[in-house]
């Protein structure tokens, strides 16, 4: 069983990423906006079709803030939510959405607002599947105004530096989901529209290369007008320079020495696989070198003429290669576009996703903390948290550190759900993954499409002759969740998720616990320092985080602080790892039991 489910998953993540690869899909542009900006979309149930625009300058001398009131569509069709904020991360042009449900005004005050965590490549639609079994909708109706965090690269969480953009990636992205549920109800193997890997659009453009009367190369493409196009070499050079001069610069910071050597390395031997003739091989080997001695050499006028000359060089080798061997291998040429194409690809892809669970804990939990508390204003400044997985994990993992520092975490209580700090006492699914979890592979894979993953999965888990059914169990027990909403739930709440995150995550499941990103700080270590009550909720048939690994993290706490409890029984229900937020039966379990503990810890 393991072994398969390896196996499936290796397969995916070639295919899937290949599909990302092909594509460069992105947000929005970046920017210098450095406000707390906020574009709060009205609810469909109000009058108002306005978009109100609050934005905190801050500074380190003083602080100011602008009002104004501007027209707009209303809020993007997936947020299901009575309004939409996005809040700023500092030293970062995110925006981070936050999905407001407005406490009901027949339900009895509340002291503190409510936010909701979700798990890692999940967005808030996991705490919303519908109005019958929402979580966030059943916790505003108790009368708790209920915030839900959509971290950086999760759900609507956009990149922009201003509120057209914002609103404008808040839409696509909305549509994007939207399309991924369309596809897979329309087709048994949903694929996106441009999922083809780069180097099979060439195969199948016909693409060719010639070479001309005056040693001038030519690139012949099969289009309807029979026009040859010519070869570009000037461009190719440029491109190649710019390649170099980015690995040279480590991406400006993403990428350290030993990562900037590993994808140097990679890129030539990508290239030395293009040349047949052996002693061009060798004159390549040789520019090789110099290549990689000029990479590690600080940059200035003298290192970037080097390394443009060297290029050129490179492509002339291509340029003999093609014609070096009998018959001439006309399409060697578009290869090698190909390739430094992709490869292009596969580095902005590291910019774009060049984010851990650290940035999540540091940057964009407490932007969040900070704005719901700015918003709600509770007299003593706290508010309650709920975290499900991955969320239940960062919630931990700031009371060990606030611990650690000496710092007031703000949390009146928390509540855990299928979450804890370290697995090595459990037998969760999730260490099936240990062996892809190569340092390397993150800069190889730098991504973890989740959301392409499980959308392609879907129709091999829920129809005859389910192949990928172990997947459906991994989410939902048997008879816990109505199809469609499990359906809703594999379709449009999961994520791209950063090769980087995944592997300090990972730490969780070797000895010691989950570390920070520098392996040095172990957050279970300091866990039982803190004085905030905490509820820790576990699934009986939880494959990812069983009872066992959220008990591990219990035993940490003091026994005065922590209630634990377990959902399911021998003889059923049994709950898996999302039924505890979107079970049919959580409704009349477990949202009861979180209330009951909120509102004992809810004093003023």
């Amino acid at each position: 069983m393991a072994t398969t489910i390896q196996s499936d998953i290796r397969s995916a993540l070639q295919v899937a990423t290949s599909t990302i690869l092909s594509r460069r899909g992105g947000g929005g542009g970046g920017g210098t906006f450095r406000a707390v900006a906020v574009c709060s979309f009205p609810s469909r149930r109000t009058k108002s079709s306005s978009l109100r625009l609050r934005a905190f300058f801050s500074s380190s001398s003083s602080s100011s803030s602008n009002d104004a009131v501007l027209k707009s569509q209303e809020k993007p069709p997936i947020c299901t939510a009575d309004e939409l904020h996005y809040v700023s991360v500092s030293n970062s042009d995110w925006k981070l959405a936050l999905w407001r449900y407005r406490p009901s005004p027949q339900a009895p005050p509340r002291n503190h607002p409510l936010l909701l965590l979700s798990g890692v490549g999940t967005n808030a639609i996991g705490y919303d599947l519908s109005p019958g079994s929402s979580f966030a909708r059943y916790m505003s109706g108790q009368g708790f105004d209920t915030w839900i965090l959509e971290v950086r690269g999760a759900g609507l969480s956009v990149q922009g530096s201003n509120t057209k953009e914002i609103k404008q990636s808040a839409n696509e992205r909305s549509g994007q989901m939207e399309a991924a549920s369309k596809s897979v109800t329309n087709s048994a193997f949903p694929v996106e529209p441009q999922s083809t890997n780069s180097t099979i659009a060439f195969a199948e453009s016909e693409t060719f290369a010639v070479k001309g009367k005056e040693s001038e190369s030519m690139v012949v493409k099969g289009d309807t007008t029979g026009m040859p196009t010519v070869w570009d070499e000037s461009r190719l050079v440029m491109k190649l320079t710019e390649t170099f001069m980015r690995l040279s610069e480590r991406l400006s910071g993403f990428l350290s020495e030993g990562q900037s050597k590993i994808m140097s390395a990679k890129l030539f031997d990508q290239i030395s696989k293009l040349l047949v003739d052996s002693q061009l091989s060798g004159r390549f080997n040789d520019i090789r070198d110099k290549l990689l001695g000029l990479l590690e050499t600080r940059q200035n006028s003298s290192i970037a003429s080097q390394i443009r000359d060297l290029s050129q060089r490179i492509v002339n080798i291509i340029d003999e290669s093609q014609l070096s061997v009998s018959p001439p291998l006309f399409d060697l040429q578009e290869r090698f576009v190909s390739t430094i194409e992709d490869f292009q690809k596969q580095l902005d892809l590291i910019v774009k996703y060049d984010w851990d669970f650290d940035h999540y804990l540091e940057e964009d939990v407490p932007a969040a903390i900070e704005y719901v508390t700015a918003e709600s204003k509770p007299k003593d400044g706290k508010l309650l948290a709920i975290g499900h997985s991955m969320g239940g994990i960062l919630l931990y993992s700031t009371l060990s550190r606030c611990a650690f520092e000496g710092r007031d975490s703000r949390f009146a209580a928390i509540v855990t759900l299928a979450s804890s700090l370290d697995y090595t006492s459990s037998k969760s699914t999730l260490k099936l993954l240990l062996p892809l979890a190569d340092p390397a592979q993150a800069l190889s894979v730098p991504v973890v499409p989740l959301g392409t993953l499980l959308a392609a999965a879907y129709p091999l888990s829920s129809q005859a002759p389910y192949v990928l059914s172990w997947l459906n169990n991994l989410i939902s027990a048997e008879d816990m969740m109505h199809p469609e909403l499990l359906k809703k739930l594999v379709l449009n709440n999961f994520c791209t998720i950063p090769a980087k995150l995944l592997l300090q995550l990972t730490t969780a499941f070797r000895e010691g616990g989950l570390c920070d990103r520098t392996g040095t700080f172990s957050y279970k270590d300091h866990v039982h320092k803190g004085n905030v009550p905490i509820l820790a909720l576990a699934g009986d048939r939880d494959l990812i985080c069983p009872p066992e690994a959220v008990e591990a993290t219990v035993k940490l706490i003091p026994e005065k602080l922590v209630t634990y409890k377990v959902f399911g029984e021998p003889g059923g229900p049994h709950y898996a790892h999302y039924d505890l937020v979107g079970g049919r039966l959580a409704v009349e379990q477990v949202y009861p039991c979180i209330t009951q503990f909120l509102t004992q810890h809810d004093s003023a």
